[in-house]
């Protein structure tokens, strides 16, 4: 196993090109890059990020909503991710990381039926995996609820494999989405071994308080509450520019999880990919050194238990 990090933290913090990132992330221990969208996609950038520095660049993010309901965007979205794929295999990265989609009708009733989208996301992806065969690129989904996805349980992953059978689909794991979601965040390592091939290092905390007093269905407040983590004393975790009030993402180590234990999962997987840090803690946020801080102490936290 290797340690990298994923560019979208560092590039909000100042570091906003290729090069930049590259020599940082050398110099600081990492040896892989899952670079996110906002970096353009010049292939002498990224041959010459590989050469001088001798970084690896395995991975490419880009996740959004494939299934928006506006046609215009929804094409040009899959025409971006096509791009990606075709990109990827040019500069010999193994993988892109995305997103599902997912319809509105999954949204409907007032309960999440990921599911209902099930159809659609296969209509849609099919062509999609086969461009990814063609250029030998992986395509693994992010296992996050938000930005329009369904690929976020054991249960769905169970689903979409039985439905889309390609060896060219994958995971990209991140066990913090599965601790406010309350699923066993260390079992689908065993569980899934042959499709995880990208993993998020990155951890999540639960206010126990806050969750006795809303319970998981009141999980955003568009103003402060009481006895909510405010900015001031740590900071709150947003979505869709809203504050969840019971829980955050946090650095591993910062969290709840025991990276002791998935690193391990991990070994007995015979995983040999990359643990790449993804930053979005809010309390190691707000300035550049906070950010370069905090994803250093990460990568130690983890690095400690690979033999």
């Amino acid at each position: 196993m290797r340690m990298g990090v994923l560019t979208n933290s560092l590039v909000n913090a100042g570091l906003t090109n290729l090069d930049a990132l590259a020599r940082w992330s050398v110099e600081n221990g990492f040896v892989d890059l899952e670079v996110g969208p906002t970096i353009p996609l010049v292939e002498d950038d990224f041959h010459r990020a590989k050469e001088v520095y001798g970084v690896n660049i395995s991975t490419l993010i880009f996740c959004r909503n494939f299934l928006t309901p506006d046609n215009d965007v929804a094409h040009n979205l899959r025409n971006n991710l096509k791009e990606r794929i075709i990109f990827a295999g040019k500069i010999g990265a193994k993988q892109v990381v995305t997103t599902t989609g997912v319809l509105d009708k999954s949204h409907a009733g007032g309960a999440y039926r990921p599911e209902l989208s099930l159809d659609a996301f296969q209509q849609t992806f099919d062509p999609i995996i086969e461009l990814a065969e063609k250029h030998n690129v992986d395509i693994l989904l992010e296992v996050c609820p938000f930005m329009g996805n369904i690929a976020i349980s054991p249960f769905m992953w169970e689903l979409i494999f039985d439905k889309v059978k390609s060896d060219k689909l994958g995971i990209a794991y991140d066990p913090s989405h599965f601790v406010w979601q309350f699923i066993d965040p260390y079992a689908p390592i065993t569980q899934f071994a042959d499709k995880i091939r990208h993993v998020h290092g990155k951890d999540c905390e639960i206010n126990p308080d806050m969750l006795k007093h809303t319970g998981i269905m009141h999980m955003y407040s568009p103003a402060h509450v009481k006895g909510a983590w405010t900015h001031k004393d740590a900071g709150l975790q947003e979505q869709k520019g809203q504050t969840v009030l019971w829980w955050r993402y946090r650095l591993p180590g910062l969290g709840q999880l025991d990276w002791s234990q998935i690193v391990n999962r991990l070994y007995e997987a015979r995983y040999s990919g990359t643990i790449s840090i993804e930053h979005e803690d809010p309390v190691w946020d707000g300035d550049e050194n906070l950010v370069k801080r905090g994803i250093t102490a990460a990568k130690e936290h983890i690095k400690q238990y690979f033999a």
